[in-house]
């Protein structure tokens, strides 16, 4: 039997619960807040969108960015709070499909966004991505370009198939006819990068951003835009958000020279 949005929302509540990042509030414009429900009663911020507690999904490589962009966007919109629940794009489509109580959805792929049209409003691509070879920090291994992969005596993680990352990974790998035996598959491009940060892999295939994120641990390996291929990160509105225009105003923002500036800072392309 199918459930209404309230008993997806109720049903679905613990799946996310565990996960969300609480990111406490810049502003101290002194406005009072409602503490007993999910909008804000302080008057809107100076752009003109309400004030709103907003529950942002977001793929597991936007979680330094996001973090950065989600500290400028309450600086400017006085009153609004973000939480940030970050994982594999897998899992935030699964958490959405069991109406887990949030408002926007970004995910790290455009096929993952499409699973879940039906509950999202129009999706804008927001930025870009590429695959860098992620090596101990050195690069100790001597890995140069993705046939070293392929070595047996080489410990790689991959990103598992179902994972956007993980299928960037699989496309460029067949396409250059290279065959690797990961130690193991990750649940997010997140765990893959942990993994070699760690040194429990000598190598991993992980977003240029990420690896730029932990550059003082790992060696990034360029790999030829011949070879790569391009990640699209879509961001949308959930339709059963109970702060739709304050959702809609932030994902707008994140396409704004503001949003942009941000994320192209910590290495991410332009959509």
């Amino acid at each position: 039997m199918s459930l209404t949005p309230a008993g997806r929302r109720t049903a679905a509540a613990v799946l996310t619960a565990a996960l969300l990042v609480p990111l406490a509030a810049c502003s101290s414009d002194g406005g009072e807040k409602d503490t007993g429900g999910s909008t804000a009663t302080a008057s809107g911020s100076a752009s003109g969108a309400p004030a709103a507690k907003l529950t942002v999904l977001a793929a597991a490589s936007l979680t330094d960015v996001f973090k950065t962009a989600g500290a400028a966007y309450e600086k400017s919109h006085p009153g609004t709070e973000l939480t940030f629940s970050f994982a594999g794009s897998q899992e935030l489509v699964a958490q959405v499909s069991q109406g887990a109580p949030a408002d926007v959805l970004v995910t790290a792929d455009t096929k993952s966004m499409d699973k879940v049209k039906a509950d999202t409003g129009t999706p804008a691509v927001i930025a870009k991505n590429r695959l860098v070879i992620a090596t101990g920090e050195g690069n100790p291994h001597k890995v140069d370009d993705l046939k070293d992969l392929a070595d047996t005596k080489l410990k790689v993680v991959l990103a598992a198939p179902e994972v956007p990352a993980g299928k960037y990974s699989k496309q460029i790998l067949d396409k250059q006819k290279i065959t690797v035996k990961p130690v193991s598959q990750e649940p997010n491009v997140r765990a893959v990068l942990s993994k070699v940060e760690l040194g429990e892999a000598d190598a991993g295939l992980v977003y240029k951003t990420d690896a730029e994120s932990a550059k003082d641990k790992v060696d990034a390996v360029e790999i030829p835009d011949d070879q790569n291929a391009v990640a699209q990160y879509p961001a949308a509105t959930l339709k059963d958000s109970e702060n739709a225009e304050a959702a809609a105003a932030f994902v707008a923002w994140l396409s704004s020279p503001e949003g942009q500036e941000i994320l192209q800072d910590a290495g991410f392309q332009k959509p």
